[in-house]
């Protein structure tokens, strides 16, 4: 049923615990995971202006990531990380519809609490948007 599972993760508990049960889907069913993390204007602007090279920016974007990593490794599932640029929402819908996934697991909450506020969550956005199942996980 679930073949390859699109995980947008930003290193937040709640995409942490997206990250997990996306993990056991895919030990369920034999699938692979696509963990997807957006990098908007703000941060790539940060990210260069704090980093002495291209390699430290990448390192401190998987740093972020790692938790979510060593979840999904410590289920043995098999997976891959992307960066993407863009607004998060858009981006992420556009990379899951643009992919051939069965599945999206996205947590319900991410570190931009601003963002949620004023304009919504991310995880409603995609919910909204894409053209795949979305699984919400709290």
């Amino acid at each position: 049923m679930f073949k390859r599972i699109l995980v947008p993760a930003d290193g937040s508990d709640h995409s942490c615990r997206a990250a997990e049960y996306a993990a056991n889907l895919a030990q369920t069913f034999s699938a692979t995971i696509m963990i997807v993390y957006v990098v908007d204007g703000t941060t790539a602007k940060t990210d260069v202006l704090a980093a002495n090279s291209k390699y430290e920016v990448e390192k401190k974007r998987k740093d972020k990531l790692a938790p979510v990593m060593e979840l999904i490794e410590k289920a043995g599932v098999t997976y891959e990380t992307r960066f993407i640029h863009g607004v998060p929402g858009p981006a992420i819908v556009k990379f899951a519809n643009e992919g051939k996934y069965d599945c999206l697991v996205v947590g319900s909450r991410g570190l931009n609490r601003l963002q949620t506020m004023v304009l919504g969550s991310v995880s409603h956005k995609v919910v909204k948007r894409a053209n795949l199942p979305v699984l919400v996980v709290k």
